[in-house]
């Protein structure tokens, strides 16, 4: 990206000449030192923004080198990723309000399942370690999160309504060399704490669909984790600052995509 006023001089000059230049018509033209011409076009070639050749010699002597702007979309240009955003979610915003709630829902937990690498095999999946391989995922996009003080997850139920239990008989034990998904311990935060929303603008307008989409993000990457936990809620602006992503046990709670909307 051609930042620079004097590379973006540099740039301009090349992009109005009839012909490749020279460092040296280069600077004539932009009343400059070659010096400062040949700085610039090493970082205007380095950025992939103009191309360097030798010109063919029609005698002898070495052969001219001269530079010429790439063809293509000038990259130094301004973007508008929020207006495509808008334009976007403008789809899911005229249907079904619950419709477009699952939707955004299950496009996060798509994207959250693609967005983390599962654990290596044999790894027995723990509380601890999924939080904090969740931890650094929602670092990465921007989240800036945070483990909550507070309660520990609630376990996941002992045992399921009609199922025989471990002492009974016939009852089926699980082998030693598969040992049960780890459920949280004391060290597993109730809460994840969500200091930035990458996408605020977007979640002030459309709370109803990018919360759902945070939440979504969450539950799919734990589910990619093997996580003995997930999250059931998303509390948006819990406090002035911060949202907050609720986690509970696998199985001890639903998941719920209705809340979590902006307020």
């Amino acid at each position: 990206m051609a930042e620079s006023p004097r590379r973006r001089a540099v740039l301009d000059v090349l992009r109005g000449a009839s012909a490749p230049l020279g460092v040296t018509e280069t600077a004539e033209r932009l009343g400059v030192h070659p010096n400062t011409v040949r700085f610039h076009l090493d970082a205007l070639v380095a950025e992939g923004l103009v191309e360097r050749r030798a010109e063919a010699s029609t005698g002898p002597g070495r052969p001219r080198t001269v530079h010429t702007v790439r063809p293509g979309m000038d990259r130094g240009g301004a973007r508008g990723y929020l207006l495509l955003a808008r334009m976007l979610l403008s789809r899911w915003t005229s249907a079904d309000p619950a419709e477009a709630r699952e939707q955004a829902g299950e496009t996060g937990r798509e994207w959250g399942r693609f967005l983390v690498d599962p654990p290596p095999p044999f790894e027995r999946p723990t509380a601890q370690r999924s939080v904090t391989r969740l931890l650094a995922l929602l670092a990465d996009l921007g989240f800036e999160p945070e483990p909550a003080a507070g309660a520990t997850p609630e376990p996941a139920p002992e045992s399921v309504p009609g199922a025989a239990p471990e002492s009974a008989p016939g009852a089926v034990r699980e082998s030693a060399s598969e040992p049960a998904p780890e459920t949280a311990d004391e060290n597993t935060p109730e809460r994840i704490r969500l200091r930035h929303c990458p996408f605020l603008e977007l979640a002030e307008e459309h709370g109803e669909l990018i919360c759902p989409l945070h939440l979504g993000l969450i539950q799919g990457a734990l589910d990619r984790l093997d996580a003995p936990l997930t999250a059931t809620r998303l509390e948006p602006f819990a406090e002035p600052d911060s949202c907050y992503a609720h986690l509970s046990a696998a199985g001890s709670a639903p998941r719920d995509t209705r809340e979590g909307t902006h307020r």
